[in-house]
């Protein structure tokens, strides 16, 4: 490791280590864990590989906390509709990077719409306040996940999996999807049962009454 490249190192573990009180201050939901890869709740972590050798981050970019926001308890959120989607980002390089786009599975959204390019500075916390998944191809309530590919200036692509969480608990002061509909119920409404009662002359049912008895 070359001077220029410990200071850097040192520098980002300052960041992170001075930023825990505050993070234990100021409760959980997309304020939380933002600089740090420990997530107490729902939120993704973006981690390089697998098993107990897997590292924190990918290409110089760390993401504490990633998901997209679903609906209330009891509802969902449509297919055809969108979700917002919630990234804090920390890049601990020695150069500006960008994210500039996003692309999701094909088998779960059209698009991720963000309207212009995030800006990450060496050490510094970025967030992405107004980016959606759109065109979800099946309806969210929660618990469901979606692969995204982030593509940065300077770290080229990068895939997480990010979850759905529910608009509950520590993520129940966001602000809700713009698309929350209340959920089917999951029992079947069936048909009316057939009337079992017939007119004596031809074995018929006998006809129901008037439809203005019928709305009582």
């Amino acid at each position: 490791m070359t001077s220029s490249s410990r200071r850097r190192a040192i520098a980002v573990a300052a960041l992170l280590a001075a930023a825990i009180p505050a993070l234990a201050a100021c409760g959980a939901g997309f304020d939380a864990n933002t600089n740090v890869p420990y997530a107490p709740n729902e939120a993704g972590v973006l981690y390089d590989g697998d098993g107990p050798g897997k590292a924190y981050g990918k290409n110089g970019v760390m993401i504490p906390q990633a998901f997209i926001l679903g609906p209330d308890s009891g509802q969902q959120l449509a297919a055809g509709g969108s979700a917002p989607l919630y990234l804090t980002l920390l890049n601990s390089t020695g150069t500006a990077d960008q994210l500039t786009s996003i692309i999701p599975e094909e088998q779960k959204a059209t698009s991720v719409n963000v309207q212009s390019a995030i800006d990450l500075q060496p050490g510094t916390l970025a967030k992405t306040p107004g980016v959606t998944v759109e065109g979800l191809k099946t309806a969210l309530r929660g618990g469901e996940s979606i692969k995204l590919t982030l593509q940065f200036k300077n770290a080229g692509d990068i895939a997480l999996t990010v979850p759905v969480v529910a608009r509950s608990r520590e993520f129940a002061t966001l602000p809700p999807a713009a698309t929350a509909t209340p959920a089917a119920s999951p029992l079947a409404t069936g048909s009316p049962a057939p009337s079992d009662a017939a007119t004596p002359e031809t074995g018929e049912a006998a006809p129901s009454a008037s439809p203005a008895a019928n709305a009582h």
